[in-house]
């Protein structure tokens, strides 16, 4: 992301995505190990933020306002997730969500999940997880292109009831080996997308509102 506001949209997404995860805590005392494992984390996942945004956007003088939404069931946690709101010259362009697939293999999987405003995914990639080394840990971009099938994908393409891993008849892959990790992402994805198109109104517009109290003061 060019430009000191294009910078400051990655820091607060990497720093907000990355407390919702749990991932990072600021407490009495800190040691050397623990903020230089803050300071890796939160650079990969600056990495990640870049490459779940329509690339196009990349060089544009982007602001990007915080929500947290609620919805167990299609976004994986009890807990709020935050959703990044993204705005090019005043108008909402995508949500970015910090969505969670509860049902991977060995514990539950972060994912950020880029959604434009009309609905298509810029990107999808996994911030935290524990799946099997060789297996389930492919959905990494640096270990497969599994993960960038999504990228273009919509509840329209594939069809929505097409939606599932190629065992159980749907139109994505699986990774092999790693049947388990596969269906937890793609229904965690496709569960992000139908939350997004029941939400999308009411999230830009929260997002527009939360923009202009920060304005006027």
């Amino acid at each position: 992301m060019d430009g000191p506001k294009g910078n400051v949209l990655l820091t607060l997404l990497a720093v907000a995505t990355f407390a919702a995860a749990g991932a990072y805590s600021i407490g009495a005392s800190h040691d050397f190990s623990k903020d230089r494992i803050a300071a890796n984390q939160r650079a990969r996942l600056i990495t990640s933020l870049n490459s779940v945004l329509d690339p196009s956007l990349r060089s544009h003088d982007l602001r990007t306002v915080q929500l947290a939404v609620a919805d167990r069931a299609l976004l994986g946690s009890a807990e709020p997730v935050d959703v990044f709101v993204v705005f090019d010259a005043g108008q909402p362009v995508a949500a970015i969500f910090a969505s969670v697939a509860p049902d991977g293999y060995n514990a539950p999987i972060g994912l950020l999940i880029g959604v434009s405003s009309s609905a298509t995914l810029t990107g999808v990639r996994p911030v935290s997880h524990r799946e099997t080394a060789g297996l389930g840990d492919r959905m990494e971009p640096a270990k497969s292109g599994w993960i960038l099938r999504f990228d273009g994908a919509s509840l329209d393409r594939p069809p929505r009831e097409r939606w599932a891993v190629d065992k159980d008849d749907g139109d994505f892959d699986s990774l092999s080996g790693a049947t388990i990790t596969s269906r937890a992402v793609v229904k965690a994805v496709k569960n992000t997308l139908l939350y997004f198109e029941q939400h999308r109104d009411e999230i830009f517009r929260d997002a527009a509102a939360r923009a202009a109290d920060a304005n006027a003061n």
